[in-house]
């Protein structure tokens, strides 16, 4: 695993932003585990984020212009990648959405940097990709190209057509990367580690066995 893995996984333990028990996701499943990216919620928290984040997008070798954080999650998220960003010395244009547009003011619907050149989308987890698909739309419409997206967490189950994850799906209906913090074999790995976690990687497994995909 790697170190920055490690800092996210127990990070979220941490903060509660990683959760076991029993959920029902948005699809109807019920999982043993579950992943709120709103727990992330104090300045120390979203730094050491923000520097997994780095971490992770360095790995991808994404080139890139410009970050967009999706509404409304993906605003801290994005901006807490572009301060790790600037802290390493590269000040990275910023630009996120409103849900809804505004008529007064400046007026639209978005805020921060003009969208030029190749924008990295950030977001926390892809669930039926609904967020990521209005954002690539987004970006293409400013005239900009998408370079890829990085989330915090790739659950890598299936997904709509039952045969790739949600983050697969994206990938390949947009011919763009898709890279993530973690992954649930990261999780799984952690957990393994983790003498405390031994009843929640069976589960896991178990679940993996059910609702997984390959990668």
């Amino acid at each position: 695993m790697k170190p920055h893995q490690q800092r996210f996984l127990e990070l979220a333990l941490a903060r509660e932003a990683l959760r076991f028990g029993e959920f029902t996701l948005k699809s109807g499943r019920s999982s043993p585990y579950f992943f709120n990216a709103g727990r992330f919620d104090s300045g120390a928290a979203l730094a050491t984020l923000g520097e997994c984040y780095a971490d992770a997008l360095a790995d991808s070798a994404i080139a890139f212009d410009g970050l967009f954080g999706p509404a409304y999650k993906g605003i801290p998220l994005a901006t807490a990648l572009a301060l790790a960003l600037a802290a390493r010395g590269r000040d990275v244009p910023l630009s996120f959405n409103r849900k809804e547009a505004k008529t007064h003011g400046e007026g639209g619907s978005l805020i921060g940097a003009p969208l030029r050149g190749r924008i990295v989308i950030v977001d926390d987890v892809i669930t039926a990709g609904t967020a990521i698909r209005e954002s690539v739309a987004i970006i293409q419409d400013a005239g900009a190209e998408v370079a890829g997206i990085v989330l915090a967490l790739d659950r890598q189950e299936r997904g709509q057509d039952d045969r790739r994850s949600a983050a697969q799906e994206v990938a390949d209906t947009f011919a763009i990367p898709v890279c993530a913090i973690a992954s649930l074999d990261a999780l799984l790995q952690f957990a393994g580690e983790q003498p405390h976690l031994a009843l929640q990687r069976t589960r896991l497994l178990q679940y993996r066995e059910h609702y997984g995909c390959s990668e």
